[in-house]
């Protein structure tokens, strides 16, 4: 006996296949599960909400000026520092100290978790070591640096550099170390040498979890610039909030956290673009 759908609005009574329960099939669009595509520049919306919300205190009286200043007496502020010179040799100074940490921190991670992801061996003598690195804060560190190196720029490339090891190291190694048996069992069954497995499967297979450790570290590299700058420094931001401290400007302050906060969303910014670039053959929820 032939069956026939009735339609009922959008949805339609559909004859079940054999063998199955009896069920509804709806008509029209299929609904999509994912996350929608977001609008250009939507990450800017947070940090604008949050520059209206402070200036409108500002202008409301509910701030008080010696302690906190608005983002227009800031920006007052940023234009001075900028055209006397301060401003720009600060950050000309910070940002080759972020940018060269940032880089021994990033080839030394990756380096030590390709020795630790191929080779028992190096398995062995480096995940412990770096695990007991993990556990103890830089800050523990900086006496016994300065005693080592100074407390010239030698130093604090150094602490930029360990603050940048360990998250690029740890995701690193546990993308190398992740990927999918079944993936190695197809290279095996392929017939492909050592070299070919780990260019054409491995690499690959860690680079994910290579940016994730990549974006922590840019940001770590950050924060690290900004202990030993406030701690240690006679030059680049942390040093300019530094003194700004000792004479109770709180609009200098808020200038140097601004530029901080600016350079982290921007080099954040910049490592998503470079990822979805180099993993555009993935399809996930982010892509």
């Amino acid at each position: 006996m032939t069956t026939i759908a009735r339609p009922v609005g959008r949805i339609a009574i559909a004859p079940a296949p054999v063998g199955a329960a009896p069920g509804l099939v709806r008509q029209g669009r299929r609904r999509r599960l994912g996350r929608r595509p977001g609008l250009p520049g939507a990450r800017l919306l947070g940090p604008l909400l949050v520059l209206i919300v402070w200036q409108a205190a500002a202008w409301a009286g509910l701030l008080d000026p010696r302690l906190l200043t608005g983002p227009d007496a800031v920006l007052r502020t940023a234009g001075e520092l900028i055209a006397d010179g301060r401003l720009g040799e600060s950050i000309a100074t910070s940002l080759g100290r972020a940018l060269l940490g940032l880089a021994v921190g990033t080839v030394t991670g990756v380096v030590l978790a390709v020795l630790a992801g191929l080779s028992r061996l190096g398995d062995s003598l480096i995940d412990g070591t770096l695990q007991v690195k993990r556990a103890v804060p830089n800050l523990a560190l900086i006496p016994l640096l300065i005693l080592w190196l100074g407390i010239g720029e030698e130093f604090k490339v150094v602490v930029v550099a360990l603050g940048v090891l360990v998250p690029v190291y740890i995701n690193t190694y546990s993308g190398l170390t992740g990927i999918d048996r079944r993936y190695i069992e197809l290279a095996e069954s392929l017939g492909l040498s050592r070299r070919q497995y780990v260019r054409s499967v491995l690499l690959p297979g860690a680079l994910p979890g290579f940016f994730v450790g990549f974006r922590l570290a840019v940001v770590g590299s950050w924060t690290a610039l900004i202990v030993v700058e406030t701690i240690n420094a006679t030059s680049g931001i942390g040093y300019m909030m530094s003194q700004a401290q000792l004479y109770a400007q709180s609009d200098i302050i808020l200038v140097g956290l601004v530029v901080y906060g600016a350079f982290g969303f921007a080099s954040d910014a910049l490592v998503r673009l470079l990822e979805r670039r180099a993993l555009s053959w993935r399809r996930t929820l982010g892509s």
